[in-house]
Order: structure tokens, then C-alpha cells, then sequence
């Protein structure tokens, strides 16, 4: 927790889900699948900048946009537009750490979901995190067999609830 802290100066994203400016055009950025932002296909260096533009990012149905209370840009997203680079646990469960700075507490609210082999975690107002393969990698070593549904899983738990990742009987 200290870390995305750290990163975000203790401050949280915008509240973009009371704006609903009219669409003024195309930001002309990009979010690549690895994680960078683009302007005009150069790469924003500046990680204050990339995090102030990480705050007012919305999702509206499949498209996303950066919004104020009065301009809408869209923006291009390759995959998700964060990345999960880090985890830390505690006694009830497990937060994940984007690149940003943003924390997502693994549990109801923030649920995790494996498409094919790739981990994705909700971060807020339907914008995942694609999770690392380093912190995808720690976050299995936390992984334990339980029942869940009928059957016996391998997953983790995080604030109550239960992640399978795979039946286990499917493990080698």
C-alpha cells in the first residue's frame, strides 16, 4: 500500500463518472498493450503526466476516453489500459499495484478473470489491468487447492473470496 501511495501522492483518480461532457474529437493518444502511453505515436516520458491522464481515463461501453467536466477525447487501447506490476498481502488478501499507482484489492469488487492464459484484474469503473507475468508468477506461488463448486481448485483467496485459476486435477 505504501508503494502505490508513493506513486500517487496519495491522491485518487477524478471523479469522471459524474462528467458527461459532450465528445470533442480524438486526444490522439495511445495505450499500448505494454503499458505506455503515446502522443502522437512518441512515447510520454513523464510518469507525473502519464498518471495525471490515468486519473480522468473513462470507459464507455467498448471505447475510452479521457474527460473532464467539460471536454471528452478519445483515446486508443490496445488490450486494457493498466498494468498490474506488483502485489502485496496482508492477513485478509491480496492488492494489486499498476504501473500508475493505482491499488486494487482482489475481492468482490475487484475480481480477477483469466482470458485464455492471460490474467486480468478490474482496477475501477471497468478498467482492468492486464497482470504481469512476474506478478502473475508471485500471485500463484500464493495459490492453494480448495473446493469451490463442486470440484477441487487451485486458486487464491482474497478478501473472502475464492479465485480458482485452475481444476486440480488439470495440474501436472
Amino acid at each position: 500500500m505504501e508503494q502505490a501511495m508513493a506513486l500517487t501522492g496519495g491522491k485518487g483518480p477524478a471523479p469522471v463518472h459524474l462528467w458527461n461532457p459532450d465528445f470533442c474529437g480524438d486526444s490522439e493518444m495511445r495505450i499500448a498493450r505494454d503499458g505506455t502511453w503515446f502522443h502522437q505515436g512518441t512515447p510520454i516520458g513523464r510518469a507525473p503526466l502519464v498518471r495525471l491522464f490515468s486519473t480522468i481515463l473513462k470507459r464507455e461501453g467498448d471505447a475510452y476516453f479521457l474527460v473532464t467536466p467539460v471536454e471528452k477525447l478519445s483515446i486508443a487501447v490496445e488490450d486494457v489500459p493498466f498494468v498490474a506490476v506488483d502485489l502485496e498481502q496482508d492477513d485478509q488478501g491480496i492488492s494489486f499495484i499498476t504501473g500508475q499507482g493505482d491499488l486494487a484489492r482482489l475481492g468482490a469488487d475487484h475480481p480477477l478473470r483469466l482470458k485464455w492464459d492471460t490474467p486480468y484484474v478490474m482496477v475501477r469503473a471497468g478498467l482492468e489491468a492486464r497482470v504481469d507475468r512476474k506478478t502473475f508468477f508471485r500471485l500463484v506461488e500464493m495459490g492453494k487447492v480448495e473446493r469451490f463448486e463442486g470440484e477441487d481448485w487451485f486458486g487464491v483467496r482474497s478478501d473472502g473470496v475464492f479465485f480458482p485459476l485452475m481444476r486440480a486435477k488439470d495440474m501436472g
